[in-house]
């Protein structure tokens, strides 16, 4: 008869941090990494919102525009990768601010986190709704394309995902494998069928110098539309904190989190490069590429079936919405343990039911309510004319990205506030973490202001032909949110939420600095 087995080091070190191992940690550094780089897609962001970066300063967005970001995103991904190792919570970013700044850092930065979540789900499974639309009319289940039929792929898809979910982490484990293998060669499949394919392909100098100017505010031209095309490459590279918030199914949690969030940026970056320049190269014609009459909204569409024979535009459009419906499936997992982690210390109304885990460990009803708010999120898309379905797309995007990289930022502000106080775990940055850090937050700061504005010029009260629908929702979305979680934090919050509640005694957490928190007294759940 056989005893007791003794903890791992991941349940140990989770128990210094309060925690017991509730979640099922069946998960290699392999699968780590690959939920991350499904999340972020780059056969789903590059590829389904290529028309923000395209219509906003050109092919030179494509050409400089995705090597810059990569650059700056790779920074921020370092900072949050060291805290990652130090903090290997499914909490993530939410857990990192309320232990280094305390519950009020905690609570911002984890509703930042929850709203970014939602919507970049949302996002997600929008975009694998207008490409899974043309897939089914091409093998011949003619259901159309027009707005209505992407709504309702949009909500099938929503929900398939949201019944995957509930199956259990091993399935999860399973699918992300295939997924990050799917994504690697289907940008080879993109990359030789383009290269080899195409019917048509740019010059290099078209490639890195055709610019597009539709800021048409009165200044800033070329250069202005280029900053608001490079949401197009922002928005891909969001979601690799899911590698944080996979900590607690992972083994080796305080190195494999930090390694899958700094790897999903470097491959991603590569990879994502050679596919968008593959798209660039074969552009028939920039007009008709930029006209929603002739592309529907959706430049790769038009571009994918006007340079290639029906078949090989099929096959690469298959590819593309299969790679985001993985990566949509992969969004909601991440985002359902995010809830899980933030309601498991009550600070989501109706906590316990959010936190609530299933026979197979899967925290079933925060899957559910992920997925009913990606829905109802989307429901403008629905309700401004046809023409300007695009542009709450990419309102969407907007306040997915905007929200994600607040939550990003306030973390790596506290950890920059700690300096040699902070209590590395055994993937750290040394005395690199300070400039990295203070660039991080700088190009935080920056897109946060750049990704407010409209991407269509007839948002701006000064033009003309100015219209509500055109009208970058995204900031009031986001003054919305931040409105009502500050009057809640102090009409009541702040009385009650206390940040993480330990749930195990006698192995006393330690915070950013090594003080112990043994002997405080956590509050009742609500």
């Amino acid at each position: 008869m056989t005893g007791p087995q003794s903890p791992s080091d991941d349940e140990r070190r989770l128990a210094e941090l309060g925690y017991t191992q509730e979640l099922a940690r069946s998960w290699s550094g392999f699968t780590n990494f690959a939920i991350s780089f499904t999340v972020v897609s780059i056969l789903t962001g590059g590829l389904a919102s290529y028309g923000i970066g395209l219509a906003n300063g050109g092919p030179i967005t494509m050409s400089w525009g995705w090597p810059l970001v990569s650059v700056m995103v790779l920074l921020v991904g370092l900072a949050m990768a060291e805290l990652a190792s130090a903090y290997p919570t499914s909490g993530g970013l939410y857990w990192w601010a309320s232990e280094l700044g305390g519950p009020v850092w905690g609570w911002f930065t984890g509703w930042f986190n929850l709203v970014g979540q939602i919507a970049v789900t949302a996002a997600i499974d929008y975009g694998a709704a207008i490409f899974t639309t043309v897939v089914l009319n091409v093998i011949g289940i003619p259901i159309g394309t027009d707005r209505t039929a992407i709504f309702l792929v949009f909500v099938v898809i929503l929900a398939l995902h949201a019944l995957l979910n509930i199956v259990g982490p091993q399935l999860s484990a399973a699918i992300n494998n295939v997924s990050a293998w799917w994504h690697l060669g289907g940008v080879v499949i993109f990359v030789l069928v383009l290269g080899i394919g195409a019917r048509h392909h740019q010059s290099v100098g078209f490639v890195f110098t055709r610019t597009v100017d539709n800021s048409a505010i009165g200044f800033g031209g070329v250069a202005f539309s280029f900053l608001l095309g490079l949401l197009h490459a922002q928005y891909t590279f969001t979601g690799y904190d899911a590698s944080a918030h996979m900590s607690e199914e992972t083994r080796d949690a305080a190195r494999m989190a930090a390694k899958g969030i700094v790897n999903t940026i470097v491959v991603s970056a590569v990879a994502g490069y050679l596919l968008i320049m593959a798209v660039t190269f074969a552009i028939p014609n920039l007009n008709d590429a930029l006209d929603p009459a002739k592309n529907s909204g959706y430049p790769v569409i038009y571009i994918l079936e006007n340079s290639l024979n029906s078949f090989w535009s099929g096959l690469l459009l298959l590819i593309a919405a299969i790679a985001q419906l993985f990566c949509g499936y992969a969004s909601v997992t991440s985002a359902s343990r995010m809830l899980f982690a933030f309601a498991r210390d009550g600070a989501v109304p109706g906590s316990r039911w959010w936190s609530r885990l299933s026979a197979r460990r899967v925290p079933v009803n925060a899957v559910l309510f992920i997925s009913v708010f990606a829905f109802v999120l989307l429901i403008p898309s629905m309700l401004v004319p046809a023409a300007d379905a695009p542009t709450a797309y990419a309102a969407a995007t907007s306040v997915a990205t905007i929200g994600l990289y607040i939550a990003y930022g306030i973390p790596i502000l506290l950890r920059q506030l700690h300096g040699g106080r902070f209590r590395t775990g055994p993937w750290q940055l040394g005395s690199w973490y300070r400039p990295i850090g203070i660039v991080a937050l700088l190009w935080i700061v920056f897109i946060s202001l750049l990704f407010i504005l409209p991407t269509d010029d007839r948002g701006y009260p000064w033009n003309g032909e100015f219209t509500w629908n055109a009208v970058n929702y995204a900031p009031i979305t986001l003054v919305g949110v931040v409105g009502a979680i500050a009057i809640w934090w102090l009409v009541s919050a702040r009385r009650w939420f206390t940040g993480p509640r330990r749930t195990v005694d006698g192995m006393p957490a330690r915070t950013a600095a090594g003080r112990s928190t043994a002997g405080v007294e956590d509050p009742p759940r609500q």
